[in-house]
């Protein structure tokens, strides 16, 4: 296999890849076999049709295309190998010669790690917000801890409220008639939380349990459900049971029963505690975010335009893995959006440009400072993922390959750049 290499302008580089035909030969002999068993030729049993007599029936191309397919990934990865580019993104590929006993012929652009020119990164200034703990917000985590240990009470003696919990039935109609997914004969919902159509909540307050009262609301304009969107309904609805949320008291008693304090005072103090130790993150958090646009603005880079786009696709990919870990997938979102893959892609690039341009410059502070990770940092960091996972830390190690192993090492220094540019700050 022959690779030539072409710099272009911006960061991009075009591998020109000829396979020789015996590889070809070799790929087209392996789909054959793959797919033998699959076709039917008069004068031959199922699966003994010879190769050559299937492609005089079916044309000589028969197998090329699957071929080609299972070829070119192949002999794209031993090019990158052989070409000794810093390879940072995916390829565009584009067919020169495919063609049954030729060799195939193909070129793949790519983008190349930029180089970046480091401006000031030590000492620079940014601002930091002091960080302050209010009563209110101390406030507002006990009254989360009342939600949690709240008690439900049956009320029958009077109509609906706001902040009422009822169980509804309900049927939607639309010109008259009754559409899909608008009938509930038991619907939990709470008044006043705005989860169901705009002004429908609100029209239940007054209903009397077991009478049945007409609610008129309007689907908005936006609505997932392109049938009803700006379509106005009526729904018949029932209330069969009112039930009250009671929140105990703040008191040195429900301290007790939901902390490790005996008063409510103790209680507070260790919120507060909480609450600094996690304002204190943030802030450091966010100084670490303004030092490093800081330090992209003082730094010289040009990145390639596939670099980011091969970067918001790897994030498109992540935010469809984390949809996975909650019971739903990217066609489902996309679906319920209204969005296409090219359009979420597009609109993460700003995102994916910044992240780019944050390890670039990350890299070479760590470059410049001739930062590494120990041993001792790289089994520090293989213990807490054994923690986080539950796992032994040589099992752990049994997981993980070189190449791994090397990009962690990497997240540590870069870990380590940013905690001495943030040390060294104003």
């Amino acid at each position: 296999m022959s690779v030539k290499v072409e710099n272009l302008e911006k960061n991009l580089a075009k591998l020109t890849v000829e396979v020789p035909v015996e590889k070809l030969e070799e790929s087209i002999d392996q789909v054959y076999r793959k797919a033998k068993n699959q076709i039917t030729l008069p004068g031959f049993r199922k699966g003994k049709a010879p190769r050559k007599m299937i492609e005089k029936y079916y044309g000589a191309d028969v197998f090329l295309e699957d071929a080609v397919n299972e070829l070119i990934p192949v002999a794209y990865e031993e090019a990158c190998g052989e070409c000794e580019l810093e390879i940072v993104s995916q390829p565009e590929i584009e067919y020169e010669q495919v063609e049954a006993g030729k060799p195939v012929i193909f070129t793949a652009t790519v983008a190349t790690r930029p180089e970046v020119t480091l401006g000031e990164y030590k000492g620079l200034e940014v601002e930091s917000k002091p960080v302050e703990v209010t009563e209110e917000e101390i406030l507002a985590e006990l009254k989360k801890e009342q939600e949690k240990n709240a008690t439900m009470k049956t009320v029958d003696d009077r109509a609906v409220e706001d902040g009422d919990i009822i169980e509804l039935a309900f049927e939607g109609f639309v010109d008259g008639a009754p559409f899909e997914g608008g009938k509930s004969d038991n619907y939990p919902l709470t008044i006043g939380s705005h989860s169901f159509i705009p002004g429908f909540e609100e029209q239940l307050i007054g209903a009397v349990i077991g009478e049945e009262k007409n609610v008129d609301v309007t689907f908005p304009e936006e609505y997932h459900a392109k049938e009803l969107a700006g379509k106005p309904a009526v729904f018949k609805c029932t209330v069969h049971t009112i039930k009250v949320k009671e929140l105990p008291e703040l008191d040195d008693e429900f301290a007790s029963e939901v902390s490790d304090f005996e008063t409510l005072d103790e209680y507070k103090e260790d919120v507060k505690k909480k609450l600094t130790e996690n304002k204190e993150k943030e802030a450091k958090i966010a100084k670490e975010d303004a030092l490093v646009d800081k330090i992209i603005e003082n730094s010289q880079m040009e990145v390639p335009e596939l670099m980011i786009t091969s970067q918001a696709r790897s994030m498109v990919s992540e935010f469809g893995q984390r949809l996975q870990s909650q019971g739903l997938n990217l066609q489902q979102y996309m679906q319920y959006t209204g969005q296409t893959e090219a359009q979420m892609i597009d609109q993460m690039k700003e995102q994916a440009l910044k992240r780019i341009q944050t390890r670039l410059v990350m890299e070479a502070i760590v470059a410049a400072e001739s930062l590494v990770a120990t041993e001792e940092d790289v089994e520090e960091e293989i213990k807490k993922m054994a923690e986080a996972y539950g796992m032994d830390v040589e099992q752990v190690k049994t997981y993980m390959d070189e190449e791994q192993k090397e990009q962690m090492k990497m997240n540590i220094a870069v870990q380590k750049a940013i905690d001495m540019v943030y040390a060294a700050a104003k």
